[in-house]
């Protein structure tokens, strides 16, 4: 993580618009098709919500705004992006927990898996400082049409909330909002993302094999 200059940057006019906005944040609403990953959780015993934070992370990870954040007055450039998830923990409330993205299925399921279970032992939160982390809430028991992030003027990262997906026959449609930071990105960014996130949903499906080391997380 470094700050950069944002005039030498393709968010230069956005950072000038957007950071003395007194709301600067923007919420998209999209209804995915995952059909495909509730099949690929049944069959292979990976869970919905960690196959939910994989395409996340990998939808965004070819989209280079992810790697840019507003921290402060400041613009910081990032190597490497992480996805967040809340968890119950043993004292039953919930703690945060940061999962490192790896393109590696099998690596970041492993990593979900060990991580979300140290926060829900130690009731402290998992974060990961050096990464741009892209928040998601996820209220898998509820049906919610959909939901508009806090903003709380401290934390500017991306944010994604869902809650239970809805039975169509044999078809599988869950509603998530996305919140972003204006300055991180335009609409058209963020559109991109959502489109590219339903073909990762898609394509995640189509694996031959399933890792065993992953499955059956019960958090």
């Amino acid at each position: 993580m470094r700050e950069i200059d944002p005039k030498e940057t393709t968010r230069a006019y956005a950072f000038e618009m957007w950071m003395d906005a007194p709301m600067p944040m923007v919420t998209f609403f999209k209804t995915l098709d995952v059909t495909r990953i509730t099949r690929l959780s049944r069959r292979s015993g990976m869970k919905f919500n960690m196959l939910m934070c994989w395409c996340i992370g990998k939808a965004a990870s070819g989209i280079r705004e992810f790697y840019m954040l507003p921290v402060g007055r400041r613009l910081m450039q990032y190597d490497s992006i992480a996805v967040n998830t809340i968890v119950a923990n043993r004292s039953g409330e919930v703690s945060s927990c940061d999962i490192p993205f790896s393109d590696d299925l099998e690596r970041f399921g492993e990593d979900y898996l060990r991580l979300t279970r140290q926060v829900a032992e130690s009731c402290r939160n998992h974060d990961l400082t050096e990464s741009m982390v892209i928040g998601t809430s996820a209220l898998a028991q509820y049906e919610i049409d959909g939901a508009v992030g806090m903003y709380s003027g401290v934390f500017n990262n991306p944010f994604m909330i869902w809650g239970k997906y809805r039975r169509h026959l044999w078809k599988r449609t869950l509603t998530v909002s996305f919140q972003f930071h204006h300055t991180q990105m335009d609409g058209a960014h963020a559109s991109r993302f959502l489109d590219s996130l339903q073909r990762e949903i898609n394509d995640c499906s189509r694996r031959k094999t399933y890792p065993k080391s992953i499955s059956g997380n019960d958090i």
